[in-house]
């Protein structure tokens, strides 16, 4: 077989080598034999999944999160690698009659040969906002980074829900706050295990802020030439949005 990149998936960890995707043949990587799933190309080669296993042990693993600032063709490759994943490991039993599945063989799905249902990858889409008032910007202390960063607001579309009514009852929940002109700024996938993460902008309408205190710790408007505490990584949605806003901020002076 010829050249291929392999992403080899633990939970959320993936095998790197010297920092870099692997890369070489299935002799080459000592990979005859393993079950493996196209599911790409990278320059014009094909990408694979492997689900780690023990013989994996002497690699070189790393969080999926700190990949994140990766090039963004390689970062979305990891995500669909885990993503992926996650719903082989969660889905090796029909969910209609509970008979074992088995990989489709034309399509990324799986199948049960007992009564014949498919089940195609889970995709949970999340909204995540930037909240602009004047030259103030929105940021809160969420639980999960309790004293450290300060980040947008964000929660996952309810069922029956569209975008725009997530939105509003997400920071209405979370600050007690309410907005208007909203509008989209762009994506990101984030396989923890499996969220699209759908970028917005909004200015403030209306509220005074009232905390959500089991999901939030602190929430205050900041000043866009003031210092601000510590922000999301490099290579997150969250940071651009916070980047973007800060810029529309700028503009209003």
């Amino acid at each position: 077989m010829s050249k291929a990149y392999w992403i080899i998936v633990k939970e959320f960890d993936v095998a790197l080598k010297d920092n870099q995707l692997l890369m070489g043949s299935e002799q080459e990587l000592g990979f005859i034999g393993r079950n493996k799933i196209q599911m790409g190309e990278y320059q014009g080669l094909p990408v694979y999944l492997l689900q780690a296993e023990a013989q994996d042990n002497h690699r070189e693993f790393t969080f999926l999160r700190s990949q994140i600032a990766r090039p963004k063709t390689e970062a979305n490759l990891l995500h669909r690698a885990v993503s992926l994943n996650h719903f082989l490991l969660t889905h090796r039993f029909c969910g209609k009659c509970g008979q074992k599945t088995e990989i489709a063989s034309n399509e990324l799905a799986v199948h049960c040969e007992h009564c014949g249902h498919l089940s195609y990858p889970v995709i949970s889409p999340s909204i995540i906002v930037a909240v602009r008032k004047g030259k103030q910007i929105l940021l809160a202390n969420h639980l999960r980074h309790k004293g450290t960063i300060y980040t947008t607001l964000a929660g996952f579309v309810e069922a029956g829900e569209d975008v725009e009514q997530t939105i509003e009852r997400e920071i209405f929940e979370e600050t007690g706050i309410k907005v208007k002109n909203v509008r989209y700024f762009g994506s990101q996938p984030w396989s923890f295990p499996n969220s699209l993460m759908l970028g917005f902008l909004a200015d403030y309408a209306s509220g005074d802020i009232s905390l959500q205190e089991d999901e939030i710790v602190d929430a205050q408007w900041f000043d866009y030439d003031k210092p601000l505490p510590e922000l999301p990584p490099q290579g997150t949605i969250a940071l651009a949005l916070i980047q973007k806003t800060l810029e529309l901020c700028a503009n209003e002076n």
